[in-house]
């Protein structure tokens, strides 16, 4: 049998000629295995599947025209099943664009909506033409470009980090750096470029993980609207128009042929600078909609293998956006994984975090699972096997999977109860002290927090994502500045966003000039950002509470592309004493491993982790206490001796006398952080200058103090 090298292929590809032409053009039947588009020596191979359609047509256009310039019917001959593949010879695809239409049978009632006149979008297009320029309605139909892919990774390994080694930072590549205060280059304001302009911020800031909100194809004009005379946008991105191709309106300049080449310059610039680059995903639905909505692509390949339908036809709606992907059927399994694969290949993404992940786990009637086949097929890909998997554990369907996700040992959760824990303990209405205790030692209760599996990444509180703050919700700053949500500019009469905000205006609604307003509101940020990196598992915070950006009061501003969502780089020099605070939790967190994982026992004989009373040596807490402290203890390899750390919490509005724990052998106990400050605006004391707590300690009202223990 004859074997081929790598190098030869291309040879063997070259030696390729034509069996037919079709209206003009040569071509021959393709390689059926590969979806897509991609490029031949000889030409380009096409090669799109629909199961109960009868017929599909390639169109040809040149770029920028609506009108094709060739119609080339697949022949039978040019199908195997229900895939059809061919080979173009001798197009140029630097000028051109490309579409399909298929036949077929057109009943609604049965979820079959063919319609041979219909233009639709390759489901494997690489890159979606006319979508450049953000804000520009497009005007027809969607078509793909043929991508180029050529990209130098060099020998650039993957992260080998543990989730719990993370901290993550969540932004939006527009909002990021679209205010004219960001300090980019004017042309790369909103753009992959502008993000990469910003990495020494992310360097100095520490943290060493970006999740980037939707950067798959979307179309931001789908649903525009204008309210009080602004343009409302689909800005978040969650309505995915091709999940292969990035947003094209993210790039600073035309990519003709080679869009992604921006994305992968950035992602390599943050791995080169330790910042591994994790991608929000939207499998639970697409931009299509519901009955109302347009037919572009999946409703006009296979509408009902591609979306859950009722039995008369019509959209199962968990995703609360008009439709549901059929996430489970077999053809969309494989598309998602062949996705995740490419997006893990080609870009060298770390990791993705699923919104509506529940979704994921649903027959196509919306029954649950018990063993979901694609959340399995994730969790044991080999290409995947070290990329990070979050699920945002639960839909708008009301499945609610926090701490019981299907998670094969592999998958991180979105820890949806530690943030209403501690947002309602912090803010002093909640005296369920126990669940915060639970969630700041890592949510045991929920996975099994206290120990480490070393054959998975994923064991206990590896698998806790720990947040107070998201894309969706109060700003840090916002959720103490309002008692209510003020979503009135989105147009619904503030009937959007949640109502359920556990937030505290601290005795002002809104913008406020008081000093003791303001004092006690930078004192809740600093608290929850302490407590938040002193946490077992994984923390992420929303970009701009390191400097108490603002929305002004609005909680679900996804489709504000103005001030309310861009971030006001202003408040990083108004606000730098909190932009330090950031800093020094930040490198705490990576200074104390001990509070990161589970460390071989303590010398001093403290154990591994602990919840204490006011009184350190009460290992017991009442239901109602509304100050506690949590201790973590274990023996550091590699410093050579204990790392003790302890947090005390006091939500309570007046002083708190406490009681330190006792150490051995003439040990003491160090005041490394007080977010009541010392009068001078003095929060946190680097090593060396902080003050010795031998036993008693006063917690001012409203406060967290964080204490390292040494033996002498």
């Amino acid at each position: 049998m004859k074997t081929y090298t790598r190098e030869y292929i291309p040879e063997l590809y070259k030696s390729l000629t034509p069996t037919a032409e079709i209206n003009g053009f040569p071509v021959r039947p393709g390689m059926f295995d590969t979806n897509g588009a991609f490029m031949l020596p000889v030409g380009i191979n096409f090669t799109v599947h629909t199961q109960n359609g009868t017929g599909c047509t390639l169109l040809l256009f040149h770029r920028g025209e609506e009108q094709p310039f060739a119609r080339l019917p697949f022949p039978e001959a040019y199908k195997i099943g229900d895939v059809y593949s061919m080979i173009v010879f001798g197009l140029d695809i630097e000028e051109l664009e490309y579409a399909y239409q298929v036949d077929g049978p057109y009943d609604p009632e049965k979820g079959l909506l063919f319609n041979p006149e219909t233009v639709l979008l390759d489901p494997y297009a690489k890159a979606v033409a006319g979508q450049r320029e953000w804000g520009e309605k497009k005007s027809g139909s969607y078509h793909a470009r043929v991508v180029r892919d050529v990209f130098d990774w060099g020998d650039m390994p993957q992260s080998s980090r543990k989730m719990s080694d993370l901290v993550i930072y969540e932004l939006h590549v527009r909002g990021f750096t679209y205010h004219p205060s960001s300090g980019v280059l004017a042309q790369h304001r909103g753009t992959f470029a502008g993000l990469q302009e910003k990495i020494p911020y992310l360097k100095e800031l520490g943290i060493n993980a970006v999740e980037l909100m939707p950067i798959f194809e979307f179309d931001e004009n789908r649903n525009s609207r204008i309210v009080n005379g602004k343009r409302l946008l689909e800005y978040w991105g969650y309505n995915t128009v091709g999940f292969f191709a990035p947003n094209t309106s993210y790039i600073s300049t035309p990519e003709y042929n080679q869009e992604g080449t921006e994305l992968k310059e950035l992602i390599k610039a943050l791995h080169d600078n330790g910042i591994e680059v994790i991608l929000d995903v939207v499998f639970n639905h697409t931009a299509e909609g519901n009955e109302q909505g347009p037919t572009f692509c999946f409703k006009g390949f296979d509408n009902k293998v591609y979306y859950m339908l009722t039995p008369n036809g019509n959209y199962y709606n968990f995703s609360g956006c008009g439709n549901t992907l059929n996430c489970n059927h077999p053809v969309v399994r494989r598309m998602i994984l062949d996705c995740l694969r490419y997006w893990t290949i080609d870009y060298r993404v770390d990791g993705f975090r699923f919104d509506l992940a529940s979704i994921l786990g649903r027959h196509e009637d919306g029954s649950p699972l018990n063993n979901p086949p694609l959340l399995e097929a994730l969790a044991y890909d080999p290409v995947l096997r070290n990329v990070k998997l979050i699920a945002e554990a639960w839909d708008a369907g009301g499945m609610y999977q926090v701490g019981s996700f299907p998670a094969s040992k592999r998958w991180a959760e979105w820890n949806g109860r530690y943030r209403d824990a501690l947002r309602g303990f912090l803010k002093g209405d909640n005296w369920n002290a126990w669940t915060a205790a639970w969630s700041i030692a890592g949510s045991g209760d929920l996975y099994g927090g206290f120990y480490e599996d070393h054959n998975s990444n994923y064991d206990g509180y590896n698998s806790c994502v720990n947040f107070l703050t998201c894309h969706d919700g109060f700003t840090l700053y916002d959720l103490y500045s309002y008692n209510e949500k003020h979503n009135e500019a989105n147009g619904w009469n503030n009937t959007d966003g949640s109502d359920d905000n556990r937030s505290w205006n601290c005795g002002a609604e809104g913008d406020s000039y008081d000093p003791e307003v303001l004092n006690l509101r930078f004192r809740m940020i600093r608290n929850a950002c302490a407590i938040l990196m002193c946490s077992r598992g994984t923390p992420m915070f929303l970009a701009g509470d390191e400097f108490a950006n603002t929305q002004f009061g609005n909680n679900n501003s996804y489709c504000q592309d103005n001030e309310i969502s861009w971030l006001d780089w202003t408040y990083l020099d108004k606000h730098r004493d909190l932009f330090e605070f950031f800093k020094f939790m930040i490198a705490f967190r990576f200074k104390h491993p001990v509070i990161r994982k589970k460390l071989p026992d303590a010398v001093c004989g403290m154990e591994p982790i602990h919840a204490h009373d006011v009184n350190a040596e009460i290992l017991d807490l009442p239901p109602d206490t509304r100050t506690f402290a949590i201790s973590f203890a274990g023996y550091d390899t590699e410093s050579g001796r204990d790392d003790l750390v302890y947090i005390a919490v006091n939500s309570y509005w007046e002083d708190v006398p406490i009681t330190l724990p006792q150490l051995s052998h003439q040990g003491a106990w160090y005041l490394c952080v007080n977010t009541w400050g010392d009068g001078e605006n003095r929060y946190c004391y680097p090593e060396g200058t902080e003050a010795r707590i031998d036993h008693d300690f006063i917690m001012r009202p409203r406060s967290v103090a964080i204490f390292t223990g040494r033996e002498f």
